[in-house]
């Protein structure tokens, strides 16, 4: 079997996040909304993978598999609880994290804010207010002044996209939707504010508005952690499906992709990377989308490893800056979907960058099984399974297949592989 190997320098990730992977994150909108009657999470994520405390043998699992980069986020509602606040101690764990990833040769890529905020800032306007843009820069400020000199690559949003995504495909039924205004409102009352909001349960009828609201986010963030240091790359995640068309389904085609992805997009012209997070190919026909035949994911998807290739390459066209993949992996409970899926996503990839797109590299989503937001603990997409008891992590032999497919390009002779 030959393969075209990827590029001296391309990373090799996994991807993380804070809420879902640490536990306990009793300060952030997120485990308020989980814990508000009626609430759209299927169960709130309690002491999610105990990351938080296991990080050090977490980022050794990572580098016992040849990696040699790590995606986190650093959680704003640990770092300022309360308005005003901040934690020295959240603010010291983050830094040995970045320390810790640096000693065991793994490129830190820090996400600024992966979908979760303090309480205090969603009750108080949340990223609609007007002083949301420098609030989150002055987070950025701080996290950079910590420890910004020692990270790879900083992503200021991670899928600002998303509720576009999910409701241009109808992914929620109706009756979600309504759980999801009924859940806000009752968080608002709770709070004692005007209003509630959260940057992964978004109203329908707002997404303008927090589009708009995440866009001056994502400038003021950039702007602060280039203010402290002007050689880091700095960009932002965006949720990007393979959109494919038969013949007669391009207008549909277009129409998705100028909804979902196109402004961020051409947002990211002005960063230095764009973050592509893929897990799927939507195909349009002339009246809707279509199912073609072939193994389901968790998702209701088809199985598709060229998908990753076909996201890159749409982002790269329209941003025109290179891409880093944040994200990609399949939600599925059978691990041998995962363990075949991966090397045929990453050797598409390979051919697209030999192609002349420019990848910077590929992160995992994700290390282990985690809270999985509204769906809890359900959806799996780890590379290692986590005792729910004993928090135990136990790897699939889709970790071996991950690490394997690392080593082979790797080792393998320009153009040519094992």
């Amino acid at each position: 079997m030959t393969h075209t190997r990827l590029p001296d320098g391309f990373l090799w990730g996994v991807a993380t996040a804070g809420h879902q992977n640490e536990g306990d994150n009793r300060a952030s909108d997120t485990w308020f909304l989980e814990h508000t009657t009626p609430s759209l999470f299927r169960e709130p994520s309690g002491p999610a993978c105990r990351g938080y405390e296991r990080w050090e043998s977490d980022l050794d699992l990572a580098a016992g598999l040849g990696l040699d980069a790590f995606r986190f986020s650093v959680e704003w509602a640990r770092v300022e609880p309360e308005r005003g606040v901040v934690s020295a101690e959240a603010l010291d764990h983050y830094e040995r994290k970045v320390d810790g990833c640096l000693a065991r040769g793994l490129a830190p890529l820090v996400t600024f804010s992966h979908f979760t905020a303090p309480h205090w800032f969603a009750a108080d306007g949340s990223w609609t207010a007007a002083d949301a843009p420098g609030r989150f820069a002055d987070q950025c400020d701080r996290v950079m002044a910590r420890f910004g000199d020692r990270i790879a690559y900083a992503v200021t949003l991670n899928e600002p996209n998303l509720e576009q995504l999910l409701q241009a495909g109808a992914k929620l039924p109706a009756e979600a939707e309504t759980l999801k205004a009924r859940m806000l409102e009752a968080a608002a009352r709770a709070a004692g504010s005007a209003g509630y909001a959260s940057a992964n349960v978004i109203p329908a009828d707002r997404q303008d508005e927090f589009q708009e609201a995440f866009t001056r986010a994502h400038r003021a963030a950039r702007e602060a952690i280039r203010a402290r240091r002007g050689d880091l790359p700095v960009g932002v995640s965006i949720a990007v499906a393979d959109e494919v068309a038969l013949p007669g389904g391009e207008q549909r085609r277009d129409a998705k992709r100028a909804a979902v992805y196109d402004h961020w997009l051409r947002e990211a012209r002005d960063d230095d990377f764009v973050g592509v997070q893929n897990y799927e190919r939507i195909v349009h026909g002339p009246d809707g989308e279509v199912t073609p035949d072939g193994e389901l994911n968790g998702m209701g998807t088809v199985i598709e490893p060229g998908s990753l290739a076909g996201a890159v390459r749409y982002a790269h066209e329209v941003a025109g800056v290179p891409v880093l993949v944040t994200e990609h992996g399949i939600q599925t409970a059978d691990d041998t979907q995962r363990a075949a899926f991966v090397p045929a996503a990453i050797e598409a990839l390979a051919a697209e960058a030999g192609a002349g797109t420019p990848v910077l590299g590929y992160c995992h989503w994700t290390l282990m099984d985690n809270f999985e937001w509204i769906f809890g603990y359900g959806a799996q997409l780890g590379l290692h399974e986590v005792d729910r008891e004993t928090f135990e992590r136990r790897p699939k032999p889709s970790a071996k297949a991950y690490a394997d497919v690392v080593r082979s390009h790797r080792g393998a002779p320009a153009g040519h592989g094992g």
